[in-house]
């Protein structure tokens, strides 16, 4: 769709509140646009590396989520949606640049990481840049009030407390299941439920359904993590787009891992010290249904998403949508 239709579908949708609303497809390349814009309008000295982080662009499932949630009744979008989506796309691709580098992870959605094909530094600099670029774009909306009501300063430093708590327990083989769901909750379900919450400001809906979108997007992170940790043992690199079976090795403890080890106590005797390979990691996770564990959890987020989903005053087409994000969510 080029930018002259996208400009008419705007003039045409503009409400008596002056605000300019598209459809839910023009949304989402307004979106990727300005993401786009982010990336390549750079200043000199940074436009080379997030020129090349733009090629390895990600599913934008968060920026979705943020678009689906920002529905009108009639389907229509603010495009303030569209620029807050694609603060949440930076804000979660400077995650991935950091997260790089502390893994020092070879690869990235099919391509050499920033941080190993320029060096460490590099990407912890461009890594603070995407970040202060999220945060500016966001604060760029026509409605300043909106800004401050996501307050989403807050939510960046939950993030990073999830990731500094991940990053404190690793190698920690005494960690429960609910400190673990802890963890989570911060290090990426945070951003799900910033997702939901800010599309939910700008879809004009009552202040008080605001709660119940921002459970739904933390439930929808929840699965989206815990799916992500079966995939650590399930697919292949040419499925997950990074290195895989590679949790355990760098310490990083998740779910599947953690009920191994409740349930092996050798096995835990072993990993604290240092004498468990990956093979046996991986072994114990399926002799102890690791992973089926991991998905009857996740399934729990997604059976109380959908309950809360069925509460929630909306159009049933956009009821629908936000079901089949979980479905999505669940079933990668």
């Amino acid at each position: 769709m080029t930018d002259s239709v996208i400009a008419e579908k705007i003039t045409d949708n503009n409400n008596t509140a002056g605000k300019a609303l598209v459809d839910f497809d023009s949304a989402l390349l307004l979106a990727k646009e300005e993401v786009d814009r982010a990336l390549f309008s750079s200043p000199g000295i940074v436009r080379t590396y997030t020129g090349y982080l733009a090629q390895t662009s990600g599913k934008f499932f968060r920026a979705v989520s943020l678009l689906t949630c920002a529905m009108d009744e009639e389907g229509l979008i603010d495009t303030n949606a569209a620029r807050l989506s694609a603060s949440i796309e930076v804000l979660h691709l400077a995650t991935l640049v950091h997260d790089d580098v502390i893994d020092d992870a070879d690869t990235r959605r099919g391509l050499p990481t920033l941080q190993k094909k320029f060096g460490k530094k590099t990407a912890v600099i461009c890594g603070d840049y995407l970040l202060s670029t999220a945060l500016r774009l966001a604060a760029s909306i026509d409605n300043k009030k909106d800004y401050l009501d996501i307050d989403m300063p807050d939510y960046v430093s939950r993030i990073c407390a999830g990731e500094l708590s991940q990053h404190i327990n690793n190698g920690n083989f005494d960690l429960s299941v609910y400190q673990y769901l802890r963890i989570i909750s911060g290090k990426t379900a945070a951003l799900f439920e910033a997702s939901y919450f800010a599309g939910a400001v700008l879809s004009g809906c009552d202040s008080s359904e605001f709660i119940t979108y921002k459970k739904l997007g933390r439930y929808l992170g929840m699965i989206f993590q815990l799916t992500d940790d079966c995939m650590d043992f399930e697919a292949d690199e040419s499925v997950a787009r990074k290195p895989v079976q590679s949790d355990f090795e760098r310490g990083v403890v998740t779910l599947p891992v953690i009920r191994a080890l409740q349930k092996d106590s050798g096995l835990k005797e072993r990993a604290a010290g240092n004498s468990v390979t990956r093979d046996e990691i991986n072994e114990a996770v399926v002799r102890t249904e690791g992973l089926s564990f991991t998905r009857m959890v996740a399934k729990r987020y997604h059976s109380k998403y959908i309950r809360l989903l069925d509460r929630l005053d909306t159009s049933e087409d956009k009821k629908e949508r936000l079901a089949k994000l979980a479905d999505r969510a669940l079933m990668r």
